[in-house]
């Protein structure tokens, strides 16, 4: 398997060279030069090794599915370190995933099960574990710069504290996180930990996290990988839990599903595209966004159109206040046919002239919907808090706000006959605040987190300066 950039180098790349390399030198994101195909005899198989233990099954279903991606690393090593990461003991279930049934044709997934009580565990767990991996196997070190509007900064950080070669620098926008998510990162003090907190919006730290990538001299000197889903590596684990969530919600490989998902970089989402290319029976690929509408507006117009910091909405579904989804290139890449010159063209060059692009007139847009599945909607503050209440008071369940911007609207796209799987994303104890609002109570809290808020914090806030933040990495190196 080799890997090309979104944006036209079609230079042959291996899994582990891009793995530790993230944006590709053009600027681009990597994508394997092939999606596998499932067949359905396939699908059988991948459902029997699933349903083999409760245990082991999701360990062994990513197994299974990484093979087909990663040829250079040996199948028993690979193997190994996907039965360390996933495990009851990281999970504190044997299901990894699994699938709460709310009524007839509606599910949650759980992936909030991990050490940060967010989804992303379930792809950064797994990452931690394959940077430690290769880079002993090379006797090299990696500094990881990453961007964070809530929760890949904690779970990056608790997948790399401790790791042998790896530092981990990661912004955030100052401020505009929940208590809770800021004291998970803040309060941690390992020494290969560094907490940035950047005076600005989640874009911000993001496009600093793309121009420190794009100057190749100091990303070489550096060696600064990412632990964004901009890594082909995090989109890849997440691909594992839709095979998971849809083997759950099926008994026959002849059921279709559908999933919702709240998205606002655009990665969960992008590894259910992943997965559908791959033959896996998905409907309908549900994107949810809060005020914060960029893909929603896509979806319906065809018009892609980043937001200024001034426009981005600061919301009690923070993890989403992003105007700028960077793995909605991979999916453009696929839209267009796979043309890099023409990605190029619109991600490189239209968005940065003009802030938008139309495609409303090309007749590939219709596939965005028709071939490729995709439909959106988006929930305000005022519908999060009545979802969150008629939740509770339906199904006894509590969702965190972004599990409800998903489950609004996928209520708006339920089909009978096929049955719907709201992502759930986070635990609700890390937007508290919204929740106290919504029910009149505090939302249950893991002991080992009581009191996390009052811990002491280390943190450097700084300008949204690329160069600030270069100079910052270049003494913490030295």
């Amino acid at each position: 398997m080799n890997y090309l950039s979104t944006r036209g180098d079609a230079t042959p790349r291996k899994f582990c060279e891009i793995l530790l390399e993230g944006l590709a030198p053009d600027g681009g994101l990597y994508l394997p030069a092939v999606y596998p195909q499932v067949s359905a005899a396939r699908l059988a198989e991948l459902r029997a090794v699933f349903n083999a233990g409760a245990a082991g099954g999701y360990a062994a279903l990513a197994f299974e599915i990484l093979l087909m991606y990663i040829d250079d690393i040996p199948a028993t090593d690979l193997k190994a370190l996907c039965n360390k990461t996933y495990t009851e003991a990281v999970y504190g279930t044997p299901q990894i995933t699994p699938l709460t049934k709310l009524k007839d044709g509606l599910y949650l997934q759980g992936l909030s099960n991990g050490p940060t009580l967010a989804f992303k565990d379930m792809a950064m767990q797994l990452l931690g574990n394959l940077f430690e991996y290769e880079l002993s196997r090379r006797g090299e070190s990696l500094n990881i710069l990453g961007a964070t509007s809530g929760d890949t900064g904690s779970a990056a950080e608790y997948a790399m504290r401790g790791k042998k070669g790896v530092r981990v620098f990661m912004t955030s926008p100052h401020g505009r996180m929940s208590p809770f998510q800021q004291a998970q990162m803040f309060s941690l003090m390992d020494e290969n930990i560094h907490n940035i907190a950047i005076e600005g919006v989640f874009d911000d730290c993001q496009d600093i996290v793309k121009a420190v990538s794009n100057d190749l001299v100091f990303k070489r000197k550096y060696k600064i990988g990412t632990v964004n889903s901009i890594n082909w590596a995090r989109l890849l684990a997440q691909v594992v839990y839709y095979f998971a969530g849809y083997f759950q919600a099926t008994q026959t490989n002849a059921e279709r599903v559908s999933f919702a998902v709240p998205s606002g970089n655009f990665g969960n989402v992008c590894a259910g595209h992943v997965a559908r290319m791959m033959g896996l029976p998905i409907d309908k690929l549900v994107v949810a966004t809060n005020e914060n509408d960029v893909l929603d507006e896509f979806f319906r117009t065809g018009v892609y159109r980043v937001r200024g910091s001034a426009d981005t909405f600061e919301t009690s579904s923070p993890s989403m206040d992003i105007s700028k989804a960077s793995n909605f290139e991979r999916f453009i890449f696929d839209l267009l046919g796979r043309d890099g010159a023409q990605t190029n063209q619109l991600f490189g060059e239209t968005i940065q002239r003009q802030g938008q692009f139309d495609l409303s007139a090309d007749p590939r847009f219709v596939e965005a919907t028709k071939c490729y599945g995709f439909q959106s909607g988006k929930s305000n503050h005022s519908q999060r808090l009545a979802t969150i209440k008629a939740t509770s008071e339906t199904f006894g369940v509590v969702i965190d706000t972004h599990t409800a911007d998903a489950l609004k609207v996928a209520s708006e796209h339920v089909q009978s006959g096929v049955p719907m799987i709201v992502l759930e994303t986070a635990l609700p104890i890390k937007f508290a605040a919204t929740i106290v609002e919504a029910l009149g109570r505090e939302p249950e809290r893991p002991v080992k987190f009581t009191g996390i808020e009052a811990l002491p914090k280390r943190v450097k806030v700084m300008p949204a300066d690329a160069n600030a933040v270069k100079n910052y990495i270049a003494q913490a190196c030295a």
